[in-house]
């Protein structure tokens, strides 16, 4: 998901490690796409039970290795890690990198609970088969964050990869909850923008139609996700009867028999197909996750408008007051202060004077938190549009080959299917 075009930039506020020469070495190189040089895998769940204080608390730890491949870039040993790693920690990670990095589109994690699959998938945390898809999907998003230009480079993402020892006191001493804390505040503010970027409130329409539209797919796909699955498994009532048939009919017998067999071949094979159809189910789960990191971003933009506005207001309050001083008027309405002066006089000349130095130096301040607010938000603007636009080019490669590989493989299962009828129709002529 590497774009050319794109920003890099190295953190510089995090503690200096070992696992960093690597990267640096990388960098020298022009490589900015960590899957340029390096391999990374999830592999091995494993189920562990820990017990403290009488609980008990039982989950999956995942093997996440790294391997060097370009000898170039090697620095220190043999350029190989391994480590366990809890769900749990992936989304510290996640968090991190979605407080750490309010412009960019963060990769999902894969869901918690299996939703819009079929009525026989394994749904359970501790299932087999739920556990290889979460593995899978585990690694799609480590791989998707190497491949992006700016996370890739973040020191706290290497660490998850290559630090054992002492990676959740780094990330916490970032001290990036508490700015989580404030940004979620701000996030879950209600207000109305006066000049909302139109750009942005088109992401909004299309992060909402993309989750919709594939939310819509999944569903369709689970319905007839079932309806295979009982068409396949009422041939095995094929096998039976066909099985009891050749005991009474004994010219038919063989072919009976054999055709029985195919029926029962034709039953079980629907468990593997809609096994191979749920990766790529989940597949579109992730892009469909993806709506809320698009989302996401959109709302801190929000934020970071309403800022600017909310200065802005206030500097066109401070120099109104400035001009009304100055001409010696008062605000309109009900004030203590019109109060003060209808009943002692206006103020001197002296106080008016100190008044009018104080505002200007509210002017002068409010002036320069709004120069820095707006320059804050053209660089977030700049860089959110500019990693949209990166998601936007990806997603378009995904889908093609998800959709493509989709069909590829629902033609290869119907090649399979017509051979198992073409061996049953040759039993049926052998009677």
């Amino acid at each position: 998901m590497a774009d050319d075009n794109s920003p890099t930039y190295s953190p510089d506020h995090f503690p200096s490690s070992p696992e960093e020469d690597s990267v640096e070495v990388a960098k020298k190189m022009g490589k900015t796409n960590m899957l340029q040089w390096m391999e990374i895998r999830v592999s091995e769940p494993e189920k562990r039970t820990t017990t403290a204080m009488k609980m008990t608390d039982t989950y999956m730890v995942y093997l996440v290795e790294t391997r060097i491949m370009d000898n170039s870039v090697k620095c220190k040993g043999d350029g190989t890690t391994s480590l366990w790693r809890r769900y749990s920690e992936f989304e510290i990670l996640r968090n991190y990198l979605d407080i750490m990095h309010p412009a960019l589109v963060i990769p999902p994690l894969p869901e918690k609970k299996a939703t819009y699959t079929w009525q026989n998938m394994a749904t359970d945390k501790f299932e087999p088969e739920f556990i290889e898809r979460r593995r899978a999907a585990l690694e799609i998003y480590l791989l998707r964050c190497a491949a992006h230009p700016i996370l890739c480079l973040d020191k706290i993402f290497i660490g998850f990869l290559q630090k054992d020892e002492g990676w959740k006191d780094s990330v916490y001493a970032t001290e990036f909850q508490s700015k989580a804390e404030s940004r979620l505040k701000a996030i879950s503010a209600s207000f109305r923008l006066k000049k909302p970027d139109k750009r942005f409130e088109e992401v909004k329409n299309y992060s909402g139609e993309l989750q919709s539209n594939i939310a819509n797919l999944l569903k369709v796909r689970a319905r007839m996700a079932d309806h295979q699955y009982g068409i396949h498994k009422l041939h095995a009532n094929y096998h039976r009867v066909f099985n009891e048939w050749s005991g009474i009919e004994k010219d038919m017998s063989e072919p009976l028999q054999s055709a029985g067999h195919y029926m029962n071949v034709d039953s079980q094979s629907i468990d593997a197909i809609l096994e191979e159809e749920e990766q790529y189910a989940d597949q579109l789960k992730e892009y469909m996750a993806f709506g809320e990191s698009l989302r996401s971003v959109c709302r801190k933009y929000e934020c970071m408008q309403y800022d600017h506005e909310r200065a802005e207001d206030s500097l066109a309050s401070k120099s109104s007051q400035k001009e009304m001083l100055a001409q010696g008027k008062t605000a309109g309405g009900f004030s203590l202060s019109g109060m003060k002066k209808a009943l002692f006089g206006n103020d001197t000349q002296e106080q008016r004077e100190l008044k009018l130095k104080h505002l200007d130096e509210q002017i002068k301040l409010t002036e320069q938190e709004l120069a820095q607010i707006n320059e804050e938000t053209q660089k977030f603007v700049e860089a959110a549009l500019r990693d949209i636009d990166r998601f936007k080019r990806q997603k378009t490669k995904d889908l093609k080959e998800i959709f493509t590989n989709y069909a590829i493989m629902q033609i290869k299962q119907c090649k399979k299917g017509i051979a198992i009828w073409t061996s049953a129709k040759d039993c049926f002529t052998k009677m």
